[in-house]
């Protein structure tokens, strides 16, 4: 049933839908009988998606923190303190995957997080060129991914905004955005 896994998926751009086509990738996989491991950088524990989707047997979501906030309303010590947890979980959660026998690992928003400076991006190349369990399916979400990951990344897809209600002042709405 592993033979065809293995491959790393990049979901990317400035469009709303990133994290909504991972996570239905994550359900396809789970309603397939795999095992999928959850973390979502820069998103408190109570996003919609997981609602439903740690009810699955085999979903399993790594809490981070309660609060957060975006980099750019962050200080320049908290900025440090954050990139520190953010490369322990990182490395907490990839061992994890590899001991337990997951299937599909998605990190949401690990690119944004990348680009922000909270989290060395050269952890995550070494990672999927060194350290990646053969048959682990990753995910990776976010905005602007080098081109290094790319070329790297067996799937890149990316979303572009055409237009989003958020142009004309409309905040996230929870259900729909998050």
């Amino acid at each position: 049933m592993k033979d065809n896994l293995g491959y790393v998926h990049v979901y990317c751009g400035d469009g709303k839908g990133k994290t909504t086509t991972a996570m239905g990738l994550c359900t396809r996989a789970a309603g397939y009988g795999y095992k999928v491991l959850i973390y979502q950088f820069m998103k408190n524990n109570k996003t919609s998606e997981r609602n439903v989707l740690q009810q699955f047997p085999n979903i399993t979501f790594v809490n981070g923190l309660e609060q957060e906030k975006f980099s750019f309303q962050m200080t320049l010590s908290e900025k440090l303190e954050r990139k520190t947890y953010y490369e322990k979980q990182f490395r907490k959660i990839t061992a994890k995957a590899a001991q337990e026998d997951y299937d599909l690992l998605f990190f949401d928003e690990l690119i944004y997080t990348i680009r922000a400076g909270l989290f060395d991006e050269q952890i995550l190349l070494d990672y999927l060129k060194k350290e990646k369990p053969e048959h682990l399916e990753v995910i990776l979400t976010g905005q602007q991914p080098s081109d290094e990951l790319v070329e790297l990344a067996d799937y890149v897809s990316e979303i572009r905004k055409i237009k989003h209600p958020f142009d004309q002042g409309l905040p996230a709405r929870p259900g729909i955005e998050k």
